[in-house]
């Protein structure tokens, strides 16, 4: 149950991290205009780059929210006590562990919102924006690999060139593979699309390798049986942090399944899970450092603070997830490790406030 004093300590902390995160955010997309502006010509307009902008941010807001919680419970605590009100409540018999918790309800409140944000709008928005962007510039879209994109299914390897809007393939090559490890067939295809629930070769030149002879065929059209889906191409277009928790997981089992490494999307999975306790731990961090060194100094030097905690958090975070990538750690460890970190950090600070 939610009590007057816990509406009013949230107001404050509230209006704080909305600030911070408006701010953020208007920053942030000042910059991205400026380097979708360099990509405007002929298909893709001044008008396309704005709402490409603009259709991203929901993920910025996302990602940004750990960072902003910070930022805005030291301003919005730190007016509080700036305005002696802390220190009132503390001589009416509110101990630090009730505003503490007061804090943390009104963080798991908007988490929910938070979540909802990061999970189902920001995906599909930015799914949304790269496909106007890949269709206004569907001359110019392959792969960022030298060689397009790799993946296995089953016995079949599988080299796709460019990947357009709308679930089509261009320029695709399978290589079959018996149980013998010889390569029996290779198939090259202009296009593929996706129709009725399952993909068409279109152009197709066929290759079938025997002791013998080596037959080739040209045909029109032909099936393609894969367990390669639609929604994954949006994990190939899209990168992994950007794409909702779920669409990871589906994605990873893909990759397992047929043998391939999975850790850059195993990193961006379990970041993805641990986002919202990152959010709570920063909003738990402010608490000591309001009642402790920064109770008496000014706001600048509480965003000062707050913006650096930010950082190293933010350098942990990358520092463990390459490490993960290069080394093969457990991604799961990977994510949690600056979590932890700065966990023990806030409960040794709250532990020496008196």
């Amino acid at each position: 149950m939610i009590s007057v004093f816990d509406r009013y300590i949230g107001r404050a902390v509230l209006m704080g991290v909305l600030a911070v995160l408006a701010l953020l955010l208007v920053l942030i997309g000042f910059f991205e205009v400026i380097a979708e502006l360099e990509d405007v010509e002929r298909g893709y307009t001044t008008a396309m780059a704005y709402t490409y902008v603009l259709l991203g941010l929901p993920r910025y807001s996302y990602e940004l929210f750990p960072v902003a919680a910070l930022l805005g419970s030291l301003i919005g605590l730190g007016v509080l006590a700036g305005n002696s009100e802390l220190m009132a409540m503390r001589a009416a018999g509110v101990s630090i562990a009730r505003i503490v918790w007061s804090v943390l309800k009104t963080g798991m409140l908007v988490l929910s919102v938070v979540v909802l944000v990061g999970e189902y709008l920001a995906p599909r928005a930015e799914q949304q924006a790269q496909r106007m962007k890949m269709e206004a510039l569907s001359d110019q879209v392959t792969l960022k690999t030298r060689y397009g994109f790799w993946s296995r299914d089953g016995d079949t390897f599988i080299n796709i060139r460019r990947i357009l809007p709308n679930a089509r393939l261009a320029d695709i090559s399978l290589y079959e593979y018996g149980k013998d490890s010889r390569l029996h067939r290779a198939i090259h295809a202009e296009r593929a699309l996706y129709q009725a629930g399952g993909w068409v070769l279109q152009e197709v030149q066929q290759s079938e390798f025997t002791t013998q002879r080596i037959k080739v065929s040209r045909i029109p059209s032909q099936p393609w049986q894969t367990r390669l889906e639609p929604s994954s191409l949006d994990v190939l277009t899209v990168k992994p942090h950007m794409l909702a928790a779920w669409d990871l997981w589906r994605y990873i089992d893909y990759l397992r399944k047929n043998g391939q490494a999975s850790t850059d999307y195993e990193v961006a999975f379990w970041g993805k899970l641990t986002a919202p306790l990152v959010t709570l731990v920063m909003l738990f961090l402010s608490i000591p450092f309001v009642f402790g060194s920064l109770r008496s100094v000014g706001i600048g030097q509480r965003v000062f603070v707050g913006a650096m905690l930010g950082i190293v958090f933010y350098l942990l975070n990358r520092a463990f997830a390459y490490l993960a990538v290069v080394y093969s750690l457990n991604a799961l460890f990977a994510a949690c490790v600056p979590l932890l970190l700065f966990l023990t950090l806030a409960v040794w600070m709250l532990r020496r406030v008196r």
